[in-house]
């Protein structure tokens, strides 16, 4: 309170008119009723403050957001429409008024969720509020919600007819793909700490924040996939696709954008028809691409040609610039040096598909699977053969941390992995001791520390 008097006491000595005084006076009680959560009562100074001096602080346009949203949420009607529409136009001004400090993808989202989550306007003007974001700045609308409304309201107007089931596919591509981006991201950020972790060096609590941070960003982007594959639902599946793209496939045989979309819907769905070997030839005849490579070696291994497969599959490999495109092809090549029993060959190309997308937890996975396979095979004592599992416990527990939809599978074969380790007796009686190394031979190759039992 004497802080406020001060204030303004000085302000009623420097006179009402003075331009700067005045909004320094109003800004700074608003700003302490914002802090103190006292929303009424910043709620009528903040707006002055907008209205007056838009360019006084960015802090303005901070503590107005908040206010605003407190008042949405206690408002009903006719005076909830107006805070929503009060803080669009505060959105809007605060890129206006500083574009070096506001980022256009965050804004536009912020206003397309708004638009969604109150059903302000019709569905098309919905869309096309998070398509301003995609379009405007694609780099920042980063929303998981966000990008999950972008997907939904497109299949309502499919639904509703205002838009063809390929509008659907091209939304689920473009959000599916933006995903895949973020997804490598946070596994990017989260992969150097947990390396770190594993050396046995603690996280400072900074990095501690940003694990946490990047770990639930993932368990985000995997709950809007899952939600995205549900909406999508039957429209994707080989009974409804192959019917389309058949009626149009000798008019369209030679159309290489056609031929591309035909094929990447198919390949993704595992569609074992004869139109999608049509299809994957012509556009490997047209234009050899990544895309029809891989399918091609889809078809291939499908007929039971597992070597024409596999090289169908590395030129895909060397085609692919996408990362995640080309680690899916990784895996799929690792997958079928591990079902022929070519283990260091499998985790050569697994390792191949986590480098070019770290998020790939199953690659992870199916390394631990060879290891624990392996266990027998690859030690000279009962004691070290039993370690293996603490190695193949390693692998599980780093594929639950960088893929969240893999961790409840995780956490179940980490327990069990242990289970067959060696015990606290175990270690006693070789030896040994919690941090001791221990090599583990043949092809596996690699160093597991006991762990603190």
């Amino acid at each position: 309170m004497k802080a406020r008097f001060i204030v303004l006491l000085s302000a009623v000595m420097l006179g009402s008119g003075a331009y700067a005084q005045d909004c320094t006076t109003t800004a700074a009680l608003a700003y302490d009723d914002a802090k103190a959560k006292n929303y009424d009562a910043a709620y009528e100074p903040l707006m002055t403050v907008k209205k007056d001096c838009p360019d006084y602080s960015l802090a303005t346009f901070q503590y107005l957001e908040r206010v605003l949203k407190y008042k949405i949420e206690n408002a009903s009607g006719e005076e909830k429409t107006k805070y929503i529409n009060e803080l669009v136009d505060t959105y809007k001004e605060r890129l206006q008024n500083y574009p070096e400090k506001t980022k256009k993808g965050d804004v536009y989202t912020d206003i397309a969720l708004l638009k969604f989550t109150h059903k302000i306007g019709s569905t098309e003007e919905r869309w096309e509020a998070f398509d301003k974001a995609y379009v405007e700045d694609k780099e920042n609308f980063t929303s998981p919600k966000g990008l999950y409304a972008y997907f939904d309201l497109m299949v309502n107007m499919q639904d509703s007819g205002d838009r063809e089931l390929q509008d659907v596919f091209d939304i689920y591509d473009r959000v599916m793909a933006k995903i895949d981006e973020e997804e490598i991201y946070e596994a990017e950020r989260l992969q150097s700490l947990i390396e770190k972790q594993d050396a046995g060096e603690d996280l400072t609590s900074k990095e501690q924040k940003t694990a946490q941070i990047a770990e639930q960003r993932l368990t985000n982007f995997n709950a809007v996939k899952g939600a995205l594959n549900t909406k999508l639902g039957v429209r994707a599946d080989c009974d409804n696709l192959v019917p389309i793209y058949e009626k149009d496939f000798e008019a369209k045989k030679e159309d290489v954008a056609w031929l591309k979309n035909a094929n990447a819907r198919l390949s993704a769905k595992d569609c074992e028809d004869p139109l999608f070997f049509k299809i994957s030839e012509a556009l490997h005849e047209l234009e050899p691409s990544a895309a029809s490579a891989y399918s091609l070696g889809q078809l291939a291994e499908a007929d039971g040609e597992r070597a024409k497969a596999l090289e169908y599959y590395n030129e895909a490999a060397e085609l692919e610039k996408d990362p995640s495109d080309k680690a899916k092809i990784y895996y799929r090549i690792g997958k079928n040096y591990q079902n022929s029993g070519s283990f260091s060959q499998a985790r050569n190309f697994y390792r191949k598909t986590v480098n070019a997308k770290p998020s790939y937890g199953r690659a992870y996975l199916n390394i631990a699977s060879m290891y624990a396979e392996s266990a027998n095979n690859c030690g000279e004592t009962a004691f070290n053969k039993r370690a293996v599992y603490w190695l193949a416990a390693e692998y599980v527990a780093k594929a639950g941390r960088v893929d969240p939809s893999l961790s409840n599978h995780a956490n179940a074969t980490v327990a069990a992995y242990n289970g067959r380790a060696p015990q606290k007796a175990d270690v006693f009686q070789e030896g040994k001791k919690a941090g001791d190394a221990i090599q583990i031979g043949c092809w596996i190759g690699e160093t597991v520390r006991i762990p603190q039992l």
